[in-house]
């Protein structure tokens, strides 16, 4: 009889072990599954966040070239974080491109600040010149484009109104 009831405990602590270790098991799959969907949202929200640093210029009435100089040097920093030559973004990669009335304006990678500067404020120089007293600086329409790779904005074209 003692010896049956040895057995019993032994398989009752056979048992409480294997459910402690399934429910181990078990809060390391859901704990890990909630981790990666946290590390998602905020992935998905510092690209929301970067984005409506361009796409907030879509909604406004007035966007004047300074705006435009605005996106064009946040897109050069981009491109030289991500260390891209000039190029033709194609949203494959984190290029940006802004395109003022055809014309690409923003700079990557090796370009020299001094020389960025310069080629912005001949654009400002160029808009001030040309004001009509009558109506001020020109305005523009601004559309971005999204890339379905990375989710990100890679091309803002700039239209006069």
């Amino acid at each position: 009889m003692e010896n049956a009831s040895k057995a019993l405990l032994m398989a009752a602590g056979v048992l409480i072990g294997i459910m402690i270790f399934s429910l181990a098991a078990y809060l390391f799959t859901q704990f890990g599954g909630t981790s990666a969907q946290i590390h998602e949202n905020i992935e998905t929200s510092q690209i929301e966040e970067f984005n409506s640093q361009f796409t907030s210029y879509q909604v406004k009435d007035t966007v004047t070239i300074h705006d435009i100089i605005s996106m064009a040097n946040l897109a050069t920093q981009n491109n030289q974080y991500y260390e891209f030559a000039k190029q033709t973004a194609t949203g494959k990669n984190n290029y940006i491109a802004v395109i003022l009335n055809g014309n690409s304006i923003e700079y990557g990678f090796g370009t020299k600040r001094d020389v960025i500067e310069k080629e912005y404020n001949k654009l400002i120089e160029r808009e001030v010149n040309n004001i009509n007293n009558a109506t001020g600086l020109k305005n523009y329409a601004i559309r971005t484009e999204i890339s379905d790779i990375t989710k990100r904005v890679f091309r803002v074209i700039c239209t006069e109104i």
